[in-house]
């Protein structure tokens, strides 16, 4: 039985170990029909991209070994191809790989790059001895070799590899760049985004654009950032990414693959549970498993499943994000948390400076980088819709303990105990006191001068009382007689009490025992409990919740029930 390639990204590895590979390589041949001469293909992290880039070396760079090559992709699909024959080992080949480049400041980024580029030109220092260049560009490609090349060398490097490339071999270069997007976040993330988003406009503009000397390029990343930043006026640019029909199979698991893997492994039974866990992505109208954890759930049998690909992360752009973003979004986040889908507009062009402007832009963020789904397209005008959903229970773990983090911002978990048991046993004032205490310490991360200020307490609560779903079912605006709730806190056992609350902020000229009596009688009025008693609880304790500024105020009715 073959082992699983836990970790492995190099194609040829996995190969002469013969190591299980699902088979993707007809990538190969949609590469060579793809019209566009540079190809991006954003997918999420561990979804793949590194191993596929990988294979497409090992096909195309030329070898004096020929047979070695065809050994490698011996039984495989794109063997039985007419491009097997025609491209198999024919090309020089310049491939980079950005995905281990992420210092926390723009010198020491440089200098890596830097490093990465002499170590490429390494690879080819055969054409030091070429009789196709000329002196002077074999001084170049020395310094850069040597690291002593200037800036501006390096930036045309990419450029003048394929030039030299193209002259010793008569044959114009493949390029492969992995993960090119990997040192951008990390300079969005650490502060020095335009110093960087500089280097690399040079360097892939004039690498890629209007280059006569590339036979085909191909770039993977999470993200296409938008042409003004990096690729402007690069018209020969295809780009495919997980809302697109093409190359929507190539990345990650398909149901097929997945199906094939779990019966080879003699672990059928375990479908069900690896669907719940790792799929629920949609590529375009491929339904996508997220490959890293299907392999490393699969390694790990008999262990229960966990999250794998979300702690292959900081996430810290995530919690960025999360915390910065407008109050609607906090809200929504719940909703989601919950299955409830919500609409947004699609961006894929995607400019840094607008994920917290623009939640078009931060939505798209979230489905490029894995931590959404998108499906059901609606067209409004050039403008393109789409439902969004937490595409499985890993992901929604993820996403769910970010919201912590962001909601308690270090608050000690040992107080927020002592305020959910208050809640939870009716002990109002201790309740009171410790909600009030959480507010003074963590209110800074919230706009509370808006118009919408009940949704932001709102969003601020569920956050919090997240942490009870273990025990209890947490529901926030559902009908329930003659109106909508705020919060309901159900109990999964129905012998316990059920909790419904009302928020309020105190309004101008009003005092707070008057926002809390009518926060109280709304919840009489509405018959709020009537949806929550259908659920099989006998008691229900009403909390009215009032705010004002940075204070807050509770006050609870009599249990009522059956």
């Amino acid at each position: 039985m073959k082992r699983l390639p836990v970790g492995i990204s190099d194609f040829k590895k996995v190969m002469e170990e013969s190591r299980y590979f699902a088979d993707k390589s007809l990538l190969i041949k949609e590469i060579l029909n793809e019209d566009a001469e540079i190809v991006l293909l954003p997918r999420p992290r561990r979804f793949g991209k590194t191993l596929n880039l990988s294979m497409l070396r090992y096909f195309f760079e030329t070898t004096d070994d020929r047979a070695q090559t065809r050994k490698l992709f011996q039984g495989l699909k794109i063997e039985k191809e007419e491009e097997f024959k025609a491209h198999a080992g024919r090309y020089p080949v310049i491939y980079l790989t950005l995905k281990d480049i992420k210092a926390p400041a723009f010198e020491k980024s440089l200098k890596h790059i830097k490093r990465l580029i002499s170590n490429e030109f390494q690879r080819h220092d055969y054409l030091l001895e070429s009789d196709f260049l000329s002196d002077l560009q074999k001084q170049n490609f020395n310094r850069v070799l040597t690291l002593k090349a200037q800036e501006e060398l390096f930036e045309a490097s990419l450029y003048d590899l394929s030039v030299y490339l193209h002259r010793h071999h008569s044959q114009k270069p493949v390029i492969l760049i992995d993960e090119y997007d990997t040192p951008l976040h990390a300079a969005y993330v650490e502060g020095y985004y335009k110093e960087i988003i500089s280097f690399f406009r040079t360097f892939f503009g004039a690498g890629l654009k209007d280059n006569g000397h590339i036979f085909k390029g191909v770039l993977t990343g999470i993200l296409r950032i938008a042409r003004e930043s990096i690729f402007s006026g690069m018209n020969n640019l295809g780009v495919y990414s997980v809302i697109s029909r093409k190359f929507s199979d190539k990345f990650g698991l398909t149901e097929e693959e997945v199906l094939d893997l779990f019966k080879y492994y003699q672990q059928e039974d375990k479908i069900p549970v690896a669907h719940e866990w790792y799929n629920g992505y949609m590529f375009d109208q491929s339904v996508i498993y997220n490959p890293w954890s299907i392999i490393n759930y699969m390694s790990n049998m008999p262990d229960d499943p966990k999250p794998y690909w979300a702690h292959t992360s900081s996430n810290k752009i995530i919690r960025d994000l999360v915390r910065e973003s407008p109050d609607g979004l906090k809200s929504e986040l719940y909703d989601l948390l919950k299955d409830r889908p919500v609409t947004k507009k699609i961006e894929e062009n995607i400019v840094f400076d607008d994920l917290f402007k623009d939640d078009g832009t931060l939505y798209s963020f979230l489905l490029f980088a894995g931590y959404l789904t998108a499906f059901d397209r609606r067209r409004v005008g050039a403008e393109d819709y789409r439902k969004f959903l937490i595409p499985n229970l890993e992901v929604k773990h993820a996403l769910k303990n970010t919201v912590m983090q962001w909601i308690t911002g270090g608050y000690e978990s040992r107080k927020l105990k002592i305020m959910l048991d208050a809640l939870i046993q009716g002990d109002i004032k201790t309740f009171e006191t410790a909600l009030g205490d959480f507010i003074l310490e963590t209110l800074s991360y919230f706009d509370t001068a808006g118009k919408n200020v009940e949704k932001v307490y709102q969003a601020f609560l569920l956050g919090l009382l997240a942490n009870l779903s273990h025990s209890y079912e947490i529901n926030s605006e559902k009908e329930s007689g003659f109106g909508r709730y705020d919060i309901s806190v159900v109990p999964k056992d129905k012998s316990k009490k059920a909790i419904v609350l009302e928020l309020k902020t105190v309004k101008e000229n009003e005092s707070k025992d008057a926002a809390l009596a009518g926060a109280l009688a709304q919840i009489e009025e509405k018959k709020y409990e009537s949806a929550i008693l259908k659920t099989g609880v006998k008691k229900i304790r009403k909390i009215a919740v009032v705010f004002d500024g940075k204070r807050v105020w509770c006050k609870m009715a009599g249990v009522s029930g059956h």
